[in-house]
């Protein structure tokens, strides 16, 4: 299992979002680059970068700190937000990102997703934002027709090897991880599964390791202080 410390950009700022709500942010930093390098510092294998700005308009916004993030660092980084097209997937790449994620485009374009999984393999991560069990369009708070678990099994038949799973309602809030989802959805895909929103603590954090996600994006929880990176890094490697 592998921790991702997240790093939120909104107007080159690195910030926390309450219920995935965009009026309502936390500026944690002015220097997300600082940020970037703290995490690598204290031990991070990996960087979950989103340009809520990108995600917001449909398409990437603040590509200078992203660049600027991924040369700062030398461990791996994955980037979403407004990575809806062919095009911008490559620009990110190009940068230098290990991984893009893209949500909701292989709902409103499925040939275009398809094409994005035959041109970038498991560099695509495929991103479901969940509220009340169903699809959020990226980067707004509608709620779609489509069941989350659903449009997982179709994510895993058009080919995706991974995907981060996000309950926004619990995003910023340290609430605790949406453990009955992400056991339905474990039980339901043999994609990788890398669980987002609402870990609070390392008992949750070692419960969502014992349910076999691949991965854990932490937020809030390693800005506040509620989980330290080391000892998060330590559920990494133990046999529960």
């Amino acid at each position: 299992m592998t921790i991702y410390p997240a790093i939120y950009i909104k107007e080159g700022k690195c910030v926390g979002l309450s219920g995935g709500d965009y009026n309502n942010i936390t500026i944690y930093s002015e220097n997300p680059v600082e940020i970037a390098m703290k995490w690598e510092g204290k031990g991070a294998k990996y960087l979950h970068v989103i340009d809520l700005d990108g995600a917001a308009a449909g398409t990437p916004q603040n590509l200078e700190v992203i660049k600027q993030i991924i040369n700062s660092v030398k461990i791996p980084v994955q980037v979403g937000g407004g990575i809806r097209s062919i095009e911008a997937a490559q620009n990110i790449l190009d940068l230098g990102a290990a991984r893009i994620i893209m949500g909701t485009v292989a709902l409103e374009n499925p040939e275009l997703f398809k094409q994005a999984i035959e041109n970038f393999g498991d560099k695509l991560v495929a991103g479901i934002d969940m509220k009340g069990k169903r699809v959020v369009l990226e980067g707004t708070e509608e709620v779609s027709e489509h069941p989350a678990v659903e449009f997982a099994q179709k994510l895993e038949e058009m080919g995706v090897q991974t995907i981060v799973y996000t309950d926004i309602t619990r995003v910023g809030i340290l609430q605790g991880s949406d453990i009955v989802g992400i056991t339905d959805i474990l039980s339901k895909v043999f994609v990788r599964v890398i669980a987002a929103g609402g870990v609070n603590d390392i008992t949750d954090l070692k419960r969502l390791k014992r349910l076999g996600v691949s991965g854990v994006v932490i937020g809030k929880a390693l800005y506040t202080g509620g989980i330290a990176l080391a000892e998060a890094l330590e559920v990494e490697y133990v046999n529960l």
